[in-house]
């Protein structure tokens, strides 16, 4: 089935750009780069020439011979079976991270070739660059980090195409979605927890409904990753460390204080021993990191406390999954999600933040008493972003923070409708994905 995924109007964009360079794609593995591409290469171009560096060994040799364009093309003309031309030919180099010349013959492709059209993509590039320490292309090539599907992209694939345009129009006049649709729309938001934005887990629940199967396609999906970290990682020491870190980083979001602890990890464990594992998530994309903001103040990354941080998941069905949630529990919310709920929300809420391109920070009292979940720039404005798992949105801290900084508006999200009262826009949970 065809799934619509919100880099196609970026590859567009970069196709007819001026300026365009080679293209590197990057992303955790399984969400949907290759799919991405080829649909692109299919609908935009004559024809398209696909090599893919994991499933072809023999064809590093061609990059280890020469990396010159002019020597290159008439090569992979012949590998690839296609007639590779100047605009006409998109070129697609897949598992990138596995050829470290392929990634180097970009910088000429750019220099001496660049009528070529081609693009790059690799599941784990960030961590085999850091390995690996390529010659990367600085400055001769455009990036994009591609991420599971966003609440948008579920709806639009679960045939909801009135309900999104309805939320969007609600959002940009700031009027109240009529009371079934809200409903409708909330119901949906719950799904998409269970089932996250995995397109393969994704497109089996569009044509199954069946939770059993999908859950079952989100735990393969988390040992392929487990099985990354060992062929990824040298030392036995680190890939233990990895693992740990990994299926120990939901925990954290059980805690009312939601800020990473490395004692949750294991009994007296510090940063030193496992900062490097931390880092080589958050390199895959199989973890997002998020610091308090010392000051609110532009730009905020000059302000982050680099030792006090939050760690979320890169989606939702695969933080149910190894938290072993049942579908149900996340339909209805039951009780004994009372711990847990909050953090689940707050984790679905940074997985659309980060899709629409923000970097969130969040804030904390110097007390430590109060907490604002998220800052966000938007039109040059901090905005603080509080996240709701109900109906109840009594917050002290939201109250301090715009007493202190006197942000141009505030921002809720929760189940409550639509409005704006004390200069506090209320979204709904369903929406985030319209804040951009």
């Amino acid at each position: 089935m065809y799934m619509y995924r919100k880099i196609s109007e970026y590859l567009e964009s970069w196709k007819s750009g001026k300026y365009r360079k080679p293209l590197i794609i990057q992303g955790a593995r399984q969400v949907g780069k290759t799919y991405a591409v080829l649909e692109f290469g299919r609908t935009h171009y004559d024809n398209v020439a696909y090599f893919n560096f994991q499933t072809s060994e023999s064809l590093a040799d061609t990059f280890t011979e020469s990396v010159s364009p002019a020597y290159l093309i008439p090569i992979l003309s012949h590998i690839s079976g296609q007639t590779i031309t100047r605009g006409n030919t998109l070129i697609v180099f897949d598992e990138v991270q596995l050829c470290e010349r392929a990634l180097t013959s970009l910088k000429y492709f750019q220099e001496e070739a660049p009528e070529y059209h081609i693009i790059a993509a690799g599941s784990l590039l960030g961590v085999a660059v850091n390995r690996k320490k390529y010659a990367f292309p600085v400055g001769k090539v455009d990036r994009y980090t591609m991420y599971p599907m966003d609440l948008e992209e579920f709806l639009l694939a679960m045939g909801e195409k009135d309900l999104v345009d309805r939320i969007r129009n609600c959002y940009e006049k700031n009027t109240p979605m009529p009371a079934a649709l809200h409903e409708a729309a909330m119901k949906l938001y719950r799904q998409y927890l269970a089932i996250g934005g995995m397109p393969e887990a994704v497109a089996r629940f569009v044509d199954t409904h069946d939770y059993t199967q999908t859950r079952h396609i989100l735990d393969t999906i988390q040992m392929d990753y487990l099985d990354d970290m060992s062929k990824y990682q040298e030392s036995s020491n680190e890939i233990k460390k990895t693992r740990l870190t990994y299926g120990t980083a939901a925990v954290q979001l059980s805690k009312k204080n939601t800020r990473f602890q490395y004692k949750m990890i294991k009994t007296g464990a510090r940063a030193a021993e496992y900062e490097n594992a931390i880092e080589w998530l958050v390199s895959a994309n199989l973890l997002s990191r998020v610091y308090r903001a010392e000051s609110i103040m532009k730009p905020l990354e000059n302000y982050k406390d680099i030792d006090d941080f939050k760690i979320y998941l890169s989606d939702t069905g695969l933080l149910c999954a190894q938290k072993d949630l049942r579908a149900e529990d996340v339909l209805y919310m039951e009780d004994e999600l009372e711990d847990f709920k909050g953090g689940m929300t707050e984790n679905y809420v940074n997985t659309q933040l980060t899709r629409s391109g923000f970097k969130p920070y969040f804030w904390r009292n110097d007390k430590g008493t109060k907490e604002v979940d998220f800052i966000i720039s938007i039109d040059g404005k901090l905005i603080p972003v509080e996240v709701k798992s109900g109906e109840h949105v009594t917050s002290a801290s939201l109250n301090e923070y715009m007493h202190l900084f006197n942000p141009a508006y505030a921002i809720r999200i929760s189940e409550k409708n639509f409005g704006m009262e004390n200069n506090i826009k209320a979204i709904p949970l369903y929406a985030a994905f319209c804040i951009s």
